[in-house]
């Protein structure tokens, strides 16, 4: 994955350390991980709601 990555990056004209694509990894892995635990759920129990409030942090619910 990491080398893929860093070929689409530098592809972009961006360079990333060597730090940055060991955490872009991790974040990777991560994902990966709590996408498997999703196998086997039903659509219907999978979906999010986003709400966007503009300047809403200060709002308390």
């Amino acid at each position: 994955m990491s080398r893929y990555v860093e070929e689409v990056l530098r592809s972009k004209n961006i360079h990333p350390t060597d730090t940055e694509l060991e955490s872009l990894a991790a974040k990777w892995q991560a994902l990966q991980r709590q996408r498997g635990t999703l196998a086997g759920i039903a659509l219907a129990d999978a979906d999010i709601a986003l709400r966007c409030i503009p300047g809403g942090d200060h709002v308390e619910q």
